[in-house]
């Protein structure tokens, strides 16, 4: 009797551990639902499905670092999408944390919200690995687990994101047009860097690099990091002004706003800056192309915490979603700017500009985002 009960025990182990181990999504084909808003990245990209779960649903939010005005207005559309009457609904729970930059801390947030059983967090990722053991555990207890922004090296976990490698190269061949057009084919060229350890500013920087080596011109290129912050930025760029002399241009991953008040304090040559979607940034160059600031502004929104929740949702639902979903690149550059239209001139200049996503039915209106707050919503 015994023996059978440790067989019997045995057994039930093993397929314990068989059911755990084939817990989490199914690998399916494609297409996905909503392919207009889920694009996958590629032809290549696999597609994942839940079991469908009845909502409405707790969602969390766990943030990592807090610091810059994309990550604050990211939290306040956040909480603004949560309270929009096309996911209200389905969310009976929404909580908001930010956990510093360290990988430790964001974990320990992540598998504190897995154990109280929320059903799906989006998170941005504070570094590009080390998540294999949360992964696990959402795919364990069935919690929907959605990186975007900062994204991880894996293809384990649903991810949202723009294409930072293509917006690296399309900010340096703008720069490098530009300095054709005038004529330069050498000189210092400022590299702005953003937050380090993120996938983000490393494959914007590739991307950069990438095309200013493969181009003829012999570009002499000085890096700093800026943290993706006003403040920051314009305190490094007017440094290496200071140091360095004249740039023939500048390629800004973000702080776009301090880039500008460098240039302006150190009464610098307008030149052509490639940066983000910053409303001052896009004012800017709309009052100063004529004089040669020469800018490209392409956004990494915000608002992709709404299509990261929507997503979320859509996978609860029970649908089948992309592996990797790709966020089209919103760009406007010096000749295509119009007040009211992709910049605002009664708006803050902290303020960004992309916030609308029609192929998802997500336009989150400046106002809805400026009346929430970034505090945490515990």
């Amino acid at each position: 009797m015994k023996t059978l009960l440790k067989l019997t025990t045995a057994l039930s182990a093993v397929v314990l551990s068989a059911n755990l181990a084939f817990a989490g999504p199914k690998e399916v084909s494609g297409p996905g639902a909503d392919p207009e808003c889920f694009a996958p990245w590629s032809s290549e990209v696999k597609y994942f499905q839940w079991d469908e779960k009845p909502g409405p649903y707790r969602v969390a939010v766990v943030n990592g670092f807090v610091g810059n005005t994309w990550r604050i207005q990211m939290i306040k559309t956040a909480k603004a999408f949560a309270e929009d009457p096309t996911m209200k609904e389905k969310i009976s729970e929404f909580k908001v944390v930010s956990t510093g930059t360290d990988a430790p801390a964001q974990l320990g947030a992540i598998e504190d919200f897995i154990n109280q059983g929320y059903d799906a967090i989006v998170t941005i990722a504070v570094s590009p690995d080390g998540f294999d053991r949360v992964i696990r555990l959402a795919d364990r207890n069935d919690v929907v687990l959605v990186p975007f922004d900062n994204v991880l090296d894996t293809d384990k976990v649903m991810q949202v994101n723009e294409d930072q490698l293509k917006m690296g190269r399309m900010w340096a061949q703008f720069a490098v047009n530009e300095l054709k057009k005038k004529g330069v084919t050498s000189g210092k060229i400022l590299e702005v860097r953003g937050l380090p350890g993120n996938s983000v500013d490393r494959d914007r920087s590739i991307g950069i690099n990438e095309v200013l080596k493969a181009s003829d011109g012999d570009w002499d290129v000085v890096q700093v990091v800026g943290n993706w912050d006003d403040g920051t930025t314009q305190k490094v760029v007017a440094d290496a002004i200071a140091v360095h002399g004249e740039f023939v241009a500048v390629v800004g991953q973000g702080g776009s706003n301090g880039v500008i008040q460098a240039l302006k304090d150190a009464d610098h040559p307008w030149v052509p800056v490639a940066g983000e979607s910053e409303n001052g940034f896009r004012k800017a160059i709309a009052e100063y192309s004529d004089d040669g600031l020469k800018g490209i502004s392409i956004g990494q929104s915000p608002g992709l915490v709404a299509i990261a929740m929507k997503a979320a949702v859509s996978a609860l639902e029970g649908k089948p979603m992309p592996q990797l979903i790709s966020v089209p690149l919103p760009v406007a550059t010096y000749d295509e700017l119009e007040d009211g239209k992709n910049y605002w001139s009664d708006l803050p200049d902290n303020f960004f500009t992309v916030n609308e996503f029609p192929p998802c039915g997500v336009n989150i209106s400046g106002p809805a985002i400026m009346s929430q707050t970034e505090e945490d919503v515990k």
